[in-house]
């Protein structure tokens, strides 16, 4: 399965991976909106990977199977505070 993968450029490290490059299009415009105009990294083909860095391979499979699409949300932030405290 090839996929295409697309940064946002108003939240740093959102991404989203369609099966159709200009898949984009076709998108809800509330998606649209929060995801912004999207900036190309990279094509992969899934097939050929048996994991990525930081999401499950079969939840993206599945979205795109589904959806068209999947959304990878930027990680939750690091309370360096909670690790002094202790």
């Amino acid at each position: 399965m090839i996929c295409h993968i697309f940064r946002s450029p108003k939240k740093q490290e959102m991404y989203l991976y369609l099966v159709d490059k200009n898949g984009y299009d076709e998108l809800d415009e509330q998606l649209k909106n929060v995801f912004g105009e999207p900036e190309f990294v990279m094509v992969i083909n899934l097939a050929k990977r048996e994991n990525l860095a930081r999401v499950d391979i079969g939840q993206v499979k599945a979205d795109l199977k589904d959806k068209g699409y999947y959304l990878q949300m930027p990680p939750p932030p690091v309370n360096l505070l909670k690790d002094i405290n202790k």
